[in-house]
């Protein structure tokens, strides 16, 4: 599966004045002479507010619906087991998990538990208190046969939990389909085995938290800014915070008189690594700062669409 690539053109001259970088990168507020010619040239491309499909995520600057399965259960270390009972009855059980290479999730039971082959793994992620995307997989769990994928798949739990785990209670759930939901109260999307196993977590996921809590924490006057330049509003914005950010972009929660929305602002171009991100948010919040002063136009298009949020999906409000 092919991972789609999002950029657009930034140029400056004369190059930023960017502050003397340090060993761990930090989030800056930069402010420029604003005699000095500039030249800048960028778009912001519109968010979509209609349910995401496979094949249409390539037009929405988000990351496809199974790397976000990925990064999913490459973040979670537990969730609930659904099977049906030997009377017919379905149950489900919290259960701790790994994923191998391809993601096939690997579970370690009780020997007394005797599941249904036919089984799902539903896995959630809270996402900084606003946000909880979730994936359940639909699959065969069994237990492996062989001796090597035994002492891999020991090796998985053992790098995962840092404890060593009987190899006869250990069992994978072959992975036939995904669904994967953005939050509670949404349309899911059904992803393809094929496709699941194929795609890649996204780069930032171990770090992601950590920076949406330094922004909300240390630059909320940055992302009421990129409100008011970034996207076309025609109310006022009465508080917002940073919901997550992957390798294309971020998530905004936006509350007004009106309501709730989230909107999604794409990086300049696709980003690796915690050092790049950074460096494209400062390099933004640069680029908002002079908009706002009218030291450069706004010359870019604005985010048009928002996605209202329903309200039982409503968290972080204050």
């Amino acid at each position: 599966m092919q991972l789609q690539t999002q950029s657009f053109a930034l140029t400056l001259l004369p190059s930023p004045n960017f502050a003397k970088p340090t060993e761990r990168r930090e989030f800056i507020s930069l402010k420029r002479d604003p005699f000095r010619p500039i030249s800048l040239r960028c778009s912001v491309s519109t968010a979509s507010a209609t349910p995401l499909t496979a094949t249409s995520a390539s037009t929405t600057h988000k990351p496809f619906p199974a790397e976000v399965s990925r990064s999913i259960m490459e973040l979670s270390s537990v969730g609930t087991l659904s099977t049906l009972t030997h009377d017919g009855w379905p149950l489900g059980v919290g259960v701790r998990f790994a994923v191998d290479q391809d993601g096939t999730p690997v579970l370690c039971l009780n020997r007394t538990f005797s599941p249904d082959k036919r089984s799902s793994l539903h896995v959630q992620l809270e996402q900084c208190g606003l946000r909880t995307p979730q994936c359940t997989i639909q699959g065969s769990i069994s237990r492996p046969g062989d001796d090597t994928v035994l002492k891999r798949l020991s090796a998985t739990w053992r790098k995962k939990f840092g404890e060593e785990v009987e190899e006869d209670s250990l069992y994978v759930v072959a992975v036939d389909r995904v669904l994967q939901m953005e939050d509670f109260m949404e349309d899911g999307i059904w992803v393809a085995s094929s496709d699941y196993k194929n795609a890649s977590p996204d780069p930032l996921r171990d770090v992601a938290e950590d920076i949406v809590n330094q922004i909300n924490t240390n630059n909320m006057e940055d992302i009421f800014r990129f409100c008011n330049v970034y996207v076309d509003l025609d109310f006022v914005v009465s508080e917002t915070k940073m919901i997550w950010m992957d390798r294309l972009g971020f998530d905004l929660r936006v509350w007004s008189p009106r309501g709730v929305y989230d909107v999604r602002i794409p990086f300049p171009m696709e980003v690796t690594d915690e050092k790049g991100a950074k460096s494209s948010f400062n390099g933004m919040s640069q680029l908002a700062w002079e908009v706002e002063k009218s030291y450069c136009p706004a010359d870019f298009n604005k985010v048009k669409l928002l996605k209202q949020v329903v309200a039982s999906s409503l968290k972080g409000a204050q």
